[in-house]
């Protein structure tokens, strides 16, 4: 705790793309933190970053640099945060920690403000998890249904933005896009990988111009392990541990912002409306959802922004069971940073969870 009496906070990996967005969420929202100290890897350390309008100082990832914090935020590597993590929390840190290495660990909370905010108040381990980014995109609104109509099966396919991949991810599809810009390619097999030669950075085929059915790392049975996190994620958030889920992760040329269709069937008969005015009224959610007068979210226009956006909402055709959505979260805000702030506060403000 500082001496202004507000617990200290710290961003363990302040200088990348979450880390960026992080910081600018922490000088948009309520200021409930004294200290924020921003920690990086040793070749990062006096880089100066801005956070709530003042230059600060990037010191290096060592076990001193979290004496004195309250709260610390990671935004680094399964493998960082998995040796580091755990030796915040021996410091006296409480951690928040935006990688996978802990997701899954029955001791470890995954938290979601909107849907599951009691669940921080337990830690054995000393952290709590933030849920992958394509897993948060949807899940808000997802919660919100299953709280009234109790969900029983989920069906998802995802169109996932580059920069889930990280900077690479960016620098790759705009690359890959001023070879592309003003020509004809695209309509023969074959030609756009030609132009773009076999650095495809971090995903397997090209981008621009294409979509790739592909995210993550090769599971068995040739599923991948981003659709196994979003099954095994859903079903921890909502409580659900044998939830069916069914999942297709795609990746699309659009730079920041997931998309999903959701399939989402319930224990019993729904109704359209009903469904509107659960979203309409969810926190954390905005319905936009007018087709006829060609209003429904899309990438273009939710990016920057921190609710999850839904509309297309439909009962499915064949089963009065089901609803039909269309779902976009800004993975770098609500899919990362936002998230990750939102867990740090009631951390910091527990009487909020």
């Amino acid at each position: 705790m500082t001496r202004s009496g507000r617990p200290a906070l710290a961003v363990v990996g302040a200088t990348g793309a979450v880390g960026t967005v992080l910081l600018q969420i922490l000088s948009q929202r309520a200021d409930v933190w004294g200290e924020i100290r921003l920690i990086a890897s040793p070749r990062s350390a006096g880089r100066k970053l801005t956070v709530r309008g003042e230059e600060t100082e990037v010191v290096a990832l060592t076990e001193e640099a979290f004496d004195g914090i309250d709260v610390a935020l990671f935004d680094v590597p399964d493998e960082v945060a998995a040796r580091w993590a755990p030796v915040a929390v021996a410091r006296g840190a409480v951690v928040v920690d935006n990688s996978g290495a802990f997701r899954m660990d029955p001791e470890v909370p995954l938290v979601v403000p909107e849907v599951n905010p009691h669940t921080a108040r337990i830690r054995p381990r000393g952290i709590l998890a933030n849920p992958n980014c394509t897993t948060l995109s949807m899940i808000v609104a997802v919660g919100a249904l299953h709280a009234e109509f109790g969900l029983r099966e989920l069906v998802v396919s995802s169109c996932q933005a580059v920069s889930g991949a990280g900077h690479a991810g960016v620098r790759t599809l705009r690359e890959q896009l001023s070879l592309v810009a003003g020509t004809e390619l695209g309509t023969g097999p074959g030609d756009v990988r030609r132009a773009v030669g076999d650095d495809t950075g971090p995903f397997a085929d090209p981008v621009a111009l294409n979509v790739v059915p592909w995210a993550g790392s090769l599971r068995e049975d040739g599923w991948s392990s981003e659709e196994m996190e979003v099954r095994d994620e859903s079903r921890k958030v909502l409580g659900l541990p044998r939830l069916p889920v069914a999942v297709t992760c795609v990746r699309v040329p659009v730079i920041t912002v997931h998309s999903l269709t959701v399939h989402a069937r319930f224990e019993h008969e729904v109704t359209v409306d009903g469904a509107r005015e659960i979203l309409a009224t969810a926190p954390g959610v905005v319905l936009y959802d007018n087709p006829a007068a060609g209003e429904f979210p899309t990438p273009a226009d939710v990016v920057g922004t921190d609710p999850t956006w839904v509309g297309r909402v439909r009962r499915a055709l064949d089963d009065p069971t089901a609803l039909e959505l269309f779902v976009c979260g800004d993975n770098l805000r609500k899919g990362a940073a936002l998230n990750t702030a939102q867990i740090a506060e009631l951390v910091a403000l527990p009487a909020r969870s």
